[in-house]
């Protein structure tokens, strides 16, 4: 008899597939008090690849991915005019060609993308009816709304993937921290009552397209795309 294939198990959710809240306790928003912040601490999350920034603004505490070379101490200015790292600002205000991160896709969501250790987006030119394109990291231009807010630099932690791991047991509790699936088996490697894929006397690998009205067991590998191959330009 078989068992239920991973990606049922994930579905499924169980405390083996499950996030751990403790690891997302710091909630990054944008604080509503305009002005100067003040840097409180620099502080490692579990769940996020940069250090967060904890910040005071009026009488409001809140969280953000650090810029790289912040300073406990140092002071931040939120609805900025000037495009100094780490001011918090309007998309529309910010110079073309400024490095920014921790991007609003809708106003007031409080940052959503360019999150991650390292990265940043770039202004690249301003349209009608305030509109502002953005080249993302993988060079694909965006169009967002001008009164999105934006935080001005690069975010620390960039090379964190430069450093090996060395042993499986660091990285098994680096995954752990965020209760990520690891270490991965390859499907074509398990018994055929474990996955769609198992099996083969050989290893031969199947298609791995599913059908489109596959039952939630077999809906692995690509699901129904429109086109496979390389994207031509």
């Amino acid at each position: 008899m078989g068992k239920r294939i991973i990606s049922q198990a994930r579905g499924h959710g169980s405390l083996s597939y499950r996030v751990r809240k403790k690891a997302f306790k710091h909630k990054i928003k944008y604080p509503m008090h305009e002005g100067e912040a003040l840097i409180m601490d620099l502080i490692h999350s579990a769940g996020h690849s940069a250090p967060l920034l904890k910040i005071k603004a009026g009488n409001e505490i809140a969280f953000l991915p650090a810029f790289d070379g912040a300073i406990v101490g140092e002071k931040i200015v939120i609805n900025a005019t000037e495009a100094k790292p780490g001011n918090i600002m309007m998309l529309k205000n910010v110079p073309t060609t400024t490095s920014i991160y921790n991007i609003e896709i809708n106003p007031g969501d409080g940052g959503k993308m360019i999150r991650t250790a390292g990265s940043s987006a770039t202004v690249f030119k301003r349209l009608d009816n305030n509109k502002i394109i953005v080249l993302m990291p993988n060079k694909k231009e965006l169009v967002l709304p001008g009164d999105n807010r934006v935080m001005v630099g690069v975010i620390a932690g960039g090379g964190k993937n430069l450093k090996p791991f060395m042993k499986a047991g660091v990285k098994w509790f680096q995954m752990k921290a965020r209760n990520k699936l690891w270490p991965r088996t390859s499907a074509v490697k398990m018994n055929a009552v474990d996955h769609p894929f198992g099996s083969g006397r050989g290893k031969r690998i199947k298609p791995k397209i599913a059908k489109r009205n596959a039952p939630p067991g077999a809906r692995v590998g690509h699901i129904r795309p429109r086109r496979t191959g390389r994207e031509k330009r």
